[in-house]
């Protein structure tokens, strides 16, 4: 049978096959500690941002898939420096041999299954940010009222903590609060006729205003944060509505969020595209490199060339064989005659 792609290898290619998979193999080690620390940080971002996400949103398991991939390619980048280092030591490669190919057989199985399946999360998880950020952040609007709600207390300070460090305010924009009721019914006084008139003046029985939380101001504001009557011209004379931003946080948190989670994802899929690129060159050099020594019989520089191949033989020759074998395996031996009896012998004519 033919091997498949052999290569043929001399002793001056052998000894810089080695050297170079020495190289790819640490870059393949840095490539992987890289990606347990984006990973890692991404996690560290969901941990606290997951409150303004959708409970079914399934964003997660990208930084979770990432984190396994990178540290089956860092195994795999130190098995390389391993293995290379030794290939060029005729004592110290012996016992290399006999683990060497379930090695290859299990880092291209497992580590290149782990970075394919990464790779196609962070293509295809961001897309569903937009929804989770939605229905995330529109139910932590609707609660920060309920300081005193269990599962929700909280929210309000999630929520600030949120608008100050991002420097958003609202889903999409400040008017977003005008929509909900943010201020707890144990601060409104149900004497005050202005707060029974909006009460009863909203079919859900909200008490809604067209202010916002401390947390939206901007401190940079040449002037004092406005927070209530927004939307009344009389009352800020001096305010401009059409532009916030000089007074309140410009963009909504949901813009903010959804191109911080993606730049993030998109950091961590171009370095899963790289560890899978470094991860298949070192994975094809060690295989070259360990067929080719086999046939010198683990001595880098023997006597001769040697050829380096992918297979033994080609897909072609491999399942006719394996059939072969197994309809020999699986054919019904011969019955044999009972020990009391003797085969029948044929008569024969006299001449």
């Amino acid at each position: 049978m033919a091997p498949v792609l052999p290569l043929v290898l001399p002793l001056q290619p052998r000894i810089r096959l080695a050297q170079g998979l020495w190289l790819l193999s640490w870059l393949l080690v840095l490539a992987g500690g890289l990606i347990l620390l984006c990973s890692g940080h991404l996690l560290v971002q969901l941990r606290h941002l997951g409150t303004f996400l959708a409970p079914s949103c399934q964003f997660p398991a990208l930084p979770q898939a990432a984190l396994v991939a990178g540290a089956v390619a860092l195994g795999t980048g130190l098995v390389g420096v391993g293995a290379s280092r030794a290939s060029l030591n005729a004592a110290l490669y012996p016992p290399w041999r006999g683990v060497l190919g379930p090695m290859l057989v299990a880092g291209t199985a497992g580590g290149g299954g782990l970075l394919v399946i990464a790779l196609g999360l962070a293509l295809a998880l961001p897309g569903s940010l937009d929804e989770a950020l939605e229905e995330g952040l529109g139910t932590a609007l609707a609660h920060y009222k309920d300081t005193e709600v269990p599962g929700h207390c909280q929210a309000k300070r999630l929520v600030d903590e949120l608008q100050l460090r991002y420097h958003c305010c609202g889903r999409h924009g400040y008017k977003d609060w005008f929509g909900v009721q943010w201020v707890s019914s144990r601060y409104l006084d149900p004497s005050d006729q202005d707060v029974v008139d909006r009460i009863q003046s909203n079919v859900e029985g909200l008490y809604l205003t067209d202010g916002v939380p401390f947390s939206c101001c901007n401190p940079h504001s040449p002037r004092p944060c406005l927070q209530n009557r927004l939307s009344d011209s009389y009352a800020h004379p001096l305010f401009d509505p059409r532009q916030p931003n000089q007074n309140l946080w410009a963009q909504g948190c949901h813009e903010v969020l959804l191109e911080h989670l993606q730049d993030l994802a998109g950091t961590l899929g171009s370095m899963l595209a790289v560890t899978f690129l470094l991860q298949a060159l070192v994975l094809l050099g060690l295989r070259y490199l360990q067929t080719a020594l086999e046939g010198l019989g683990g001595v880098i520089d023997g006597e001769g060339e040697t050829q380096g191949y992918l297979f033994a033989g080609g897909l072609k020759d491999m399942l006719k064989t394996a059939w072969l074998q197994g309809g020999v395996a699986c054919r019904p031996a011969p019955e044999e005659a009972p020990p009391g009896e003797a085969p029948p012998k044929e008569d024969l004519s006299e001449a």
